[in-house]
Protein backbone atom coordinates (compact mmCIF):
# COMPACT_ATOMS: atom_id res chain seq x y z
CA UNK A 1 0.00 0.00 0.00
CA UNK A 2 1.55 3.59 -1.03
CA UNK A 3 0.01 5.21 2.29
CA UNK A 4 -0.23 3.62 6.15
CA UNK A 5 -2.09 6.92 7.71
CA UNK A 6 -4.84 8.58 5.72
CA UNK A 7 -7.16 11.31 6.85
CA UNK A 8 -10.42 10.79 4.58
CA UNK A 9 -12.68 13.64 4.71
CA UNK A 10 -16.04 13.03 3.76
CA UNK A 11 -19.18 15.54 3.26
CA UNK A 12 -21.81 15.81 5.46
CA UNK A 13 -24.15 16.71 2.31
CA UNK A 14 -23.55 13.64 0.43
CA UNK A 15 -24.72 11.20 2.72
CA UNK A 16 -28.30 12.52 1.82
CA UNK A 17 -27.86 10.64 -1.30
CA UNK A 18 -30.95 10.40 -3.81
CA UNK A 19 -33.33 10.27 -1.04
CA UNK A 20 -34.98 13.09 1.02
CA UNK A 21 -33.32 12.55 4.37
CA UNK A 22 -30.40 13.42 6.41
CA UNK A 23 -29.14 10.36 6.03
CA UNK A 24 -29.41 7.92 3.21
CA UNK A 25 -28.70 4.60 4.79
CA UNK A 26 -27.21 3.24 0.89
CA UNK A 27 -25.13 5.49 0.70
CA UNK A 28 -23.90 4.84 4.97
CA UNK A 29 -23.59 1.23 3.43
CA UNK A 30 -21.37 2.00 0.48
CA UNK A 31 -19.12 3.83 2.70
CA UNK A 32 -18.22 1.05 4.95
CA UNK A 33 -17.83 -1.07 2.22
CA UNK A 34 -15.37 1.05 0.60
CA UNK A 35 -13.74 2.00 4.16
CA UNK A 36 -13.59 -1.21 5.44
CA UNK A 37 -11.61 -2.68 2.48
CA UNK A 38 -9.27 0.15 2.89
CA UNK A 39 -8.75 -1.23 6.59
CA UNK A 40 -8.73 -4.82 5.60
CA UNK A 41 -5.26 -3.72 3.43
CA UNK A 42 -3.84 -2.97 7.05
CA UNK A 43 -4.05 1.03 6.76
CA UNK A 44 -4.69 2.96 9.75
CA UNK A 45 -7.06 5.32 8.48
CA UNK A 46 -8.76 8.58 10.64
CA UNK A 47 -12.31 10.40 9.51
CA UNK A 48 -13.90 13.43 9.46
CA UNK A 49 -17.13 13.97 8.55
CA UNK A 50 -19.34 17.33 8.02
CA UNK A 51 -22.48 18.22 8.81
CA UNK A 52 -23.74 19.85 5.95
CA UNK A 53 -27.15 17.75 5.54
CA UNK A 54 -28.05 18.98 8.92
CA UNK A 55 -27.13 22.27 9.56
CA UNK A 56 -24.74 24.25 8.15
CA UNK A 57 -23.04 27.34 10.81
CA UNK A 58 -23.08 29.97 7.42
CA UNK A 59 -26.82 29.27 7.96
CA UNK A 60 -26.89 30.89 11.15
CA UNK A 61 -27.19 34.56 9.75
CA UNK A 62 -30.09 33.83 8.13
CA UNK A 63 -32.06 32.55 10.46
CA UNK A 64 -31.40 35.02 13.07
CA UNK A 65 -29.10 33.33 15.08
CA UNK A 66 -25.30 33.96 16.55
CA UNK A 67 -22.66 33.08 14.17
CA UNK A 68 -20.75 31.81 17.24
CA UNK A 69 -23.68 29.43 18.41
CA UNK A 70 -24.36 28.65 14.86
CA UNK A 71 -20.70 27.14 14.56
CA UNK A 72 -21.59 24.95 17.85
CA UNK A 73 -25.00 23.66 16.22
CA UNK A 74 -22.73 22.92 12.92
CA UNK A 75 -20.20 21.18 15.09
CA UNK A 76 -23.26 18.73 16.93
CA UNK A 77 -24.48 18.35 13.28
CA UNK A 78 -21.28 16.53 12.59
CA UNK A 79 -21.44 14.04 15.88
CA UNK A 80 -24.74 13.34 14.32
CA UNK A 81 -22.96 11.98 11.59
CA UNK A 82 -19.90 10.71 12.88
CA UNK A 83 -22.29 8.63 15.40
CA UNK A 84 -24.23 7.22 12.60
CA UNK A 85 -21.01 6.37 10.65
CA UNK A 86 -19.53 4.42 13.59
CA UNK A 87 -22.50 2.87 13.73
CA UNK A 88 -22.54 1.40 10.86
CA UNK A 89 -18.68 0.31 10.79
CA UNK A 90 -19.11 -1.69 13.50
CA UNK A 91 -22.33 -4.02 12.45
CA UNK A 92 -19.64 -4.38 9.94
CA UNK A 93 -17.55 -5.63 12.63
CA UNK A 94 -14.91 -2.83 12.47
CA UNK A 95 -13.55 -1.29 15.83
CA UNK A 96 -13.63 2.14 15.78
CA UNK A 97 -13.12 5.18 18.19
CA UNK A 98 -15.43 8.14 17.87
CA UNK A 99 -13.26 11.69 19.99
CA UNK A 100 -14.78 15.51 19.70
CA UNK A 101 -13.49 18.70 19.99
CA UNK A 102 -16.25 19.70 22.91
CA UNK A 103 -16.39 17.28 25.62
CA UNK A 104 -19.70 14.74 25.96
CA UNK A 105 -18.59 11.72 27.40
CA UNK A 106 -21.62 10.03 27.34
CA UNK A 107 -21.41 9.46 23.24
CA UNK A 108 -17.17 10.07 22.63
CA UNK A 109 -14.19 10.69 23.62
CA UNK A 110 -12.60 13.67 23.86
CA UNK A 111 -9.36 14.16 21.79
CA UNK A 112 -6.20 13.80 22.67
CA UNK A 113 -3.30 13.20 20.08
CA UNK A 114 -1.36 10.62 21.70
CA UNK A 115 -4.59 8.54 22.24
CA UNK A 116 -6.29 8.82 19.16
CA UNK A 117 -2.58 7.81 17.80
CA UNK A 118 -3.06 4.73 19.65
CA UNK A 119 -5.94 3.94 18.57
CA UNK A 120 -4.23 3.97 14.92
CA UNK A 121 -1.75 1.91 15.64
CA UNK A 122 -4.39 -0.37 17.42
CA UNK A 123 -5.69 -0.92 14.04
CA UNK A 124 -9.15 0.97 15.36
CA UNK A 125 -10.66 3.26 12.93
CA UNK A 126 -10.94 7.07 14.49
CA UNK A 127 -13.79 9.30 13.72
CA UNK A 128 -12.62 12.77 14.41
CA UNK A 129 -16.25 14.61 14.91
CA UNK A 130 -17.21 18.26 16.48
CA UNK A 131 -14.50 20.20 14.47
CA UNK A 132 -11.85 21.17 16.37
CA UNK A 133 -13.99 22.36 18.82
CA UNK A 134 -13.95 26.30 18.06
CA UNK A 135 -16.04 28.38 15.79
CA UNK A 136 -14.87 30.24 12.60
CA UNK A 137 -13.04 27.07 11.41
CA UNK A 138 -14.32 24.27 9.04
CA UNK A 139 -14.47 20.48 8.67
CA UNK A 140 -11.82 20.81 6.46
CA UNK A 141 -9.52 22.85 8.54
CA UNK A 142 -10.26 20.47 10.78
CA UNK A 143 -9.30 17.37 8.47
CA UNK A 144 -6.23 19.39 7.71
CA UNK A 145 -5.11 19.76 11.06
CA UNK A 146 -5.95 16.43 12.70
CA UNK A 147 -3.77 14.57 9.45
CA UNK A 148 -0.91 16.72 10.69
CA UNK A 149 -1.57 16.26 14.39
CA UNK A 150 -1.56 12.52 13.57
CA UNK A 151 0.72 12.41 11.28
CA UNK A 152 -1.08 11.23 7.94
CA UNK A 153 0.64 10.32 4.67
CA UNK A 154 -2.23 12.04 3.05
CA UNK A 155 -5.44 13.83 3.28
CA UNK A 156 -8.17 12.53 1.15
CA UNK A 157 -11.08 14.53 0.16
CA UNK A 158 -13.99 12.79 -0.87
CA UNK A 159 -16.82 14.15 -2.84
CA UNK A 160 -19.47 13.68 -5.45
CA UNK A 161 -17.11 14.92 -8.77
CA UNK A 162 -13.87 12.76 -10.04
CA UNK A 163 -10.98 15.59 -8.63
CA UNK A 164 -10.27 19.26 -9.40
CA UNK A 165 -11.66 20.54 -12.46
CA UNK A 166 -10.68 23.93 -14.43
CA UNK A 167 -14.88 25.04 -13.65
CA UNK A 168 -17.83 23.18 -12.37
CA UNK A 169 -18.12 20.37 -14.20
CA UNK A 170 -21.83 20.17 -13.32
CA UNK A 171 -22.30 23.42 -15.32
CA UNK A 172 -19.57 23.53 -18.13
CA UNK A 173 -19.56 20.16 -20.07
CA UNK A 174 -16.18 21.52 -21.30
CA UNK A 175 -14.37 22.01 -18.03
CA UNK A 176 -11.28 19.75 -17.66
CA UNK A 177 -9.96 17.72 -14.80
CA UNK A 178 -6.34 18.28 -13.53
CA UNK A 179 -4.72 15.07 -12.78
CA UNK A 180 -1.98 17.17 -10.73
CA UNK A 181 -1.64 20.21 -9.00
CA UNK A 182 0.96 21.92 -6.78
CA UNK A 183 -0.36 24.27 -4.27
CA UNK A 184 0.70 27.48 -5.95
CA UNK A 185 -0.69 26.67 -8.86
CA UNK A 186 -4.09 26.21 -7.15
CA UNK A 187 -3.64 29.40 -5.53
CA UNK A 188 -3.00 31.29 -8.64
CA UNK A 189 -6.05 29.67 -10.66
CA UNK A 190 -8.43 30.19 -7.58
CA UNK A 191 -9.64 26.49 -7.49
CA UNK A 192 -11.93 25.87 -4.76
CA UNK A 193 -10.83 23.12 -3.07
CA UNK A 194 -10.38 24.11 0.33
CA UNK A 195 -10.99 26.67 2.58
CA UNK A 196 -7.96 28.80 2.41
CA UNK A 197 -6.76 28.28 6.32
CA UNK A 198 -6.88 24.36 5.72
CA UNK A 199 -5.34 24.41 2.16
CA UNK A 200 -2.50 26.57 4.31
CA UNK A 201 -1.96 24.45 6.49
CA UNK A 202 -1.46 21.00 4.18
CA UNK A 203 0.89 23.56 2.02
CA UNK A 204 3.24 24.21 5.21
CA UNK A 205 3.18 21.38 6.41
CA UNK A 206 3.68 19.06 2.99
CA UNK A 207 1.15 17.40 3.08
CA UNK A 208 -0.64 16.38 0.03
CA UNK A 209 -4.13 16.44 -0.66
CA UNK A 210 -6.19 14.22 -3.24
CA UNK A 211 -9.74 15.23 -4.14
CA UNK A 212 -11.85 12.80 -5.64
CA UNK A 213 -14.96 10.80 -5.94
CA UNK A 214 -15.96 8.97 -3.20
CA UNK A 215 -19.57 7.42 -4.56
CA UNK A 216 -17.77 5.56 -6.89
CA UNK A 217 -16.77 1.57 -6.17
CA UNK A 218 -13.39 1.17 -5.31
CA UNK A 219 -11.91 4.66 -5.48
CA UNK A 220 -10.82 4.83 -1.73
CA UNK A 221 -8.76 1.61 -2.31
CA UNK A 222 -7.66 2.82 -5.70
CA UNK A 223 -6.23 5.77 -4.06
CA UNK A 224 -4.89 3.73 -0.89
CA UNK A 225 -3.06 1.12 -3.11
CA UNK A 226 -1.02 4.25 -5.33
CA UNK A 227 -3.16 4.19 -8.36
CA UNK A 228 -4.26 7.53 -9.91
CA UNK A 229 -7.90 8.28 -8.98
CA UNK A 230 -8.62 11.42 -8.62
CA UNK A 231 -6.48 15.49 -8.48
CA UNK A 232 -3.44 15.00 -6.58
CA UNK A 233 -2.18 18.24 -4.68
CA UNK A 234 1.06 18.43 -3.68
Amino acid sequence: MKYKRILLKLSGEALTGNKATNIDPDVLEQYCEEIKAVKEQGVQLAIVIGGGNIFRGGQAEALGIDRVQGDYMGMLATVINAMALQSALERHGVYTRLMAGIKMEQVCEPFIRRRAIRHLEKGRIVIFGAGIGNPYFTTDSTASLRAIEIQADVVLKGTRVDGVYTKDPLKFPDAVRYQTLSFQEAYEKNLNIMDMTAFTLCQENKLPIIVFDMNKKGNLLKIAQGEEAGTLIR
